[in-house]
């Protein structure tokens, strides 16, 4: 459990919100517009209103006390980047920041943002990779290299245990999670036996997917 604040509360900070205090974390969140938050006055840590390009309102929230402030001004750059670099100056342990371009993100990382996040960006590109291959059920890119997949399994897996398919030096990816009958099966074992219509989530670069794939009939 972690102790986080959210600045700016739209659409993707709902969101944001409400997985974060769906895992547990202690959640404050703050917006200038009343409007925006009275919805999660209710489930959340704390909340409050007020224009956080006011350093004297991020004094007020106790930047020093959380361990991940988010940033999530979409709508205003100017603003997002002040208080990005309000926050570090403050002492914001790790301080995320949301752009659409990468020279937006640039700045960001130069004036105190920890880490950039590009969501819209990373949803198109997401999906395009998903609808663009065969028998990718999802992706999630986790650097420019490396992406998890989740694909059907080889029919001449079934029966087999990971051991025996030996997966990691065939194909040099590796199985994290196995998704078989509606249930997910995270970090299997490498006996766990193959059933027909398996789904494995795996850990590697394209190429080395594109070799799996190109077995699935």
């Amino acid at each position: 459990m972690k102790s986080i604040l959210v600045i700016g509360v739209g659409k993707f900070g709902h969101h944001l919100v409400n997985k974060l205090l769906e895992l547990d974390n202690e959640v404050m969140i703050i917006d200038s517009n009343e409007d925006h938050i009275r919805d999660m006055f209710t489930k959340v840590n704390s909340a409050r209103v007020g224009d956080c390009t006011n350093v004297e309102v991020l004094k007020s929230l106790g930047i020093r006390n959380f361990d991940v402030i988010i940033v999530c001004i979409a709508e205003d750059f100017q603003n997002s980047l002040e208080v990005t670099n309000l926050v570090k100056e403050l002492g914001g342990r790790h301080v995320i920041s949301m752009a659409s371009r990468d020279i937006q993100a640039k700045f960001l990382l130069k004036n105190g943002a920890d880490e950039v996040l590009y969501p819209a960006r990373d949803v198109a590109y997401n999906l395009a990779e998903k609808c663009s291959a065969n028998h990718v059920f999802d992706y999630i890119k986790m650097t420019d290299e490396y992406s998890i997949y989740e694909i059907p399994i080889i029919e001449s897996w079934a029966g087999k245990t990971i051991r025996e398919v030996n997966v990691r030096a065939e194909y040099n990816v590796n199985i994290i999670a196995i998704v078989s009958g509606g249930e997910t099966l995270i970090m299997p074992s490498a006996e766990y036996e193959f059933q027909k219509g398996d789904h494995i989530k795996a850990l590697g670069k394209k190429e080395c997917i594109d070799k799996i794939v190109k077995e699935i009939h």
